[in-house]
């Protein structure tokens, strides 16, 4: 036993911010080579991550022990205990016991553990061997205030090797977030092996040459760019997530930003209207005009793109074992739905004969026409449509859920209309968004957003009733990887400001204005040090670093406060 000063303590660092922290007194429990693991039924994603990660980290072998032993760890499990709860009692005497409420309550509290044994728990290999290890005597009691805790990553605009989205799967992990949303395809690039369908990866999933900067930049790279997934990185993506407790939700996005498939396939586009047989997959930026033609061809090709998609992302449908992993939301498909121009439409003999064959007002009761057929189809197989905001235009079927990413006027129009939410408003937690008004800022893009910003960021917004607030799933960050050419990128503009965005979707945070913002940022102190462990390329407080600055590339920055849309 040994013994730690609680000024010092990491206990109180830790991010995001725990319900409660009991027991400050100055003992700790060892973590030693001898130090063994035990583990209830139904804790094993746990107790393998802890060997595999943790262990290799800290070159403890953590070696199986009884349930008894003293100064022993041990993974159990409550069902009295919300979900996603957990408890972790260290005590001197009696060793460290985390408690869950499911397998993914045990695994939160083990990332609360490795936040507790300093940034050296945060490498690959153990930099100090030998060292006796103390976790502080603490018992903590958490739990997430939202269910949805997600991130969006734009794999088509730059796409991302699969090594670089297990790293963020391992990421998002460490800060308790708990959805992927994957953003697979788009103008730009399709980044999903189709089998049915093999010209979308070859064809579709390379463009020519890419676009530097903002769109209206005069810079070009003049190389091919893209990539896919075959569909067994794929499942290895889900089922690597799944074991972190995290679930992965695919987008298709349809029937706008759909160039790289027309590309592909040019009877998808409206062929009555351009010459779709010369389109390329899109090598700039902004809304593209090129969108998919409402035939039942159409529908047909996605349906079959999406027969292959279900069997590579399975719903977790509560009828496995206790000690498979869950995967939360794994039964949403996300078909995108927005920025769709309606011009082809207007312009399509096809688009207005089937506007009139079907009675539709208008070209938006078209486009919710399109999603409605999806959202039947996908829920005729245990499935529920998501989409951003747009798709509410025109009506939504039942069940469908929505992505408010315009703002807030999206979600509380589909709270109110009975609809579940998940709050990612541009304004507010847009990552591509730039995080200074300094001259240094590379490819500055939209309104400033801070660390602070996003740690003011409140999902439920206070017109909603009681009711209608239980319809938000939680809220998501969105990361647009139009400017983010590599992995350095990516770190830069995501961090720090996902820890602070973590903190609000798990925390019970006061109201915004309330915010303890000197707390976070004391503790943000340590929790650089861990970001330094993983290898993490983020923004410092002052400033880029010499090499993650991007002088001359225009962006596109809009000045003042954003609008509370």
């Amino acid at each position: 036993m040994t013994e730690t000063t609680d000024t010092t303590s990491p206990a109180t660092d830790l991010v995001p911010a725990p319900r409660t922290v009991e027991g400050p007194t100055r003992r700790t429990v060892p973590l030693t080579g001898d130090t063994t693991l035990w583990a209830a039924p139904g804790t094993g994603t746990t107790e393998r991550w802890l060997r595999s990660t943790l262990g290799a980290a800290l070159g403890l072998p953590l070696r199986p022990g009884p349930e008894d032993a003293p100064d022993g760890l041990r993974l159990r499990l409550d069902d009295t205990l919300a979900p996603e709860a957990y408890r972790l009692a260290a005590v001197p005497d009696r060793g460290i016991e985390i408690t869950g409420g499911s397998a993914a309550g045990v695994f939160w509290g083990a990332q609360t553990l490795r936040q507790l044994l300093g940034p050296d728990a945060f490498r690959r290999a153990p930099v100090r061997p030998g060292r006796t290890l103390g976790v502080p005597h603490r018992i903590i009691e958490d739990a997430p205030r939202f269910r949805w805790r997600g991130l969006m990553l734009d794999v088509a605009r730059h796409f991302m090797p699969k090594e670089g989205v297990l790293r963020q799967i391992d990421l998002m992990a460490a800060h308790k977030l708990n959805v992927l949303h994957l953003h697979l395809t788009d103008d730009q690039g399709w980044r999903i092996e189709i089998r049915r369908y093999p010209r979308l990866t070859e064809v579709g999933a390379w463009r020519a040459r890419t676009k530097i900067g903002h769109r209206a930049s005069p810079l070009w790279e003049d190389k091919p760019h893209g990539g896919y997934y075959t569909q067994d990185d794929i499942r290895e993506i889900v089922a690597y997530a799944a074991e972190r407790h995290i679930g992965v939700v695919p987008e298709i996005d349809v029937p706008g930003h759909s160039q790289a498939a027309i590309a592909a396939y040019p009877e998808l586009g409206n062929t009555d209207v351009v010459d779709t047989a010369s389109l390329t997959v899109w090598d700039t930026w902004g809304i593209n005009p090129n969108v998919l033609a409402p035939t039942d061809e159409t529908l047909r090709f996605y349906e079959g793109v999406l027969e292959e998609v279900l069997e590579l992302f399975p719903a977790d449908t509560g009828a496995s074992s206790p000690a498979a992993p869950s995967t939360p939301f794994s039964g949403f498909v996300h078909l995108g739905g927005d920025e769709c121009p309606k011009d082809q439409w207007r312009a399509s003999a096809t688009a207005q004969r089937r506007i009139g064959e079907l009675g539709l007002k208008d070209e938006d009761a078209l486009q919710a026409w399109f999603i409605g057929h999806f959202a039947d189809w996908l829920a005729a197989r245990g499935r529920r449509l998501i989409g951003w905001d747009e798709i509410l235009e025109g009506g939504l079927a039942p069940g469908a859920a929505v992505s408010s990413w315009r703002g807030y006027a999206g979600g509380i129009a589909a709270a109110r209309a009975g609809h579940d939410v998940v709050m990612c408003p541009e304004q507010q937690v847009y990552l591509d968004h730039r995080q200074d008004a300094g001259p240094d800022e590379p490819v500055p893009i939209g309104y400033v957003r801070t660390l602070e910003d996003v740690y003011r960021f409140e999902p439920v917004p206070p017109e909603l009733t009681a009711e209608e607030a239980g319809r938000v799933l939680g809220t998501q960050a969105n990361v647009w990887t139009e400017v983010m050419e590599d992995q350095g990128r990516v770190d830069y503009q995501v961090f720090p400001r996902l820890a602070a965005f973590a903190e609000v979707a798990w925390s019970s945070l006061p109201a915004p204005a309330e915010r303890d913002v000197a707390d976070f940022e004391r503790r943000m102190t340590a929790h650089y040090r861990r970001l330094d462990a993983l290898g993490v390329a983020y923004r410092p407080p002052t400033g880029p670093l010499p090499w993650q600055k991007r002088p001359g590339l225009l962006g596109r920055p809009i000045e003042g406060a954003p609008p509370n849309l």
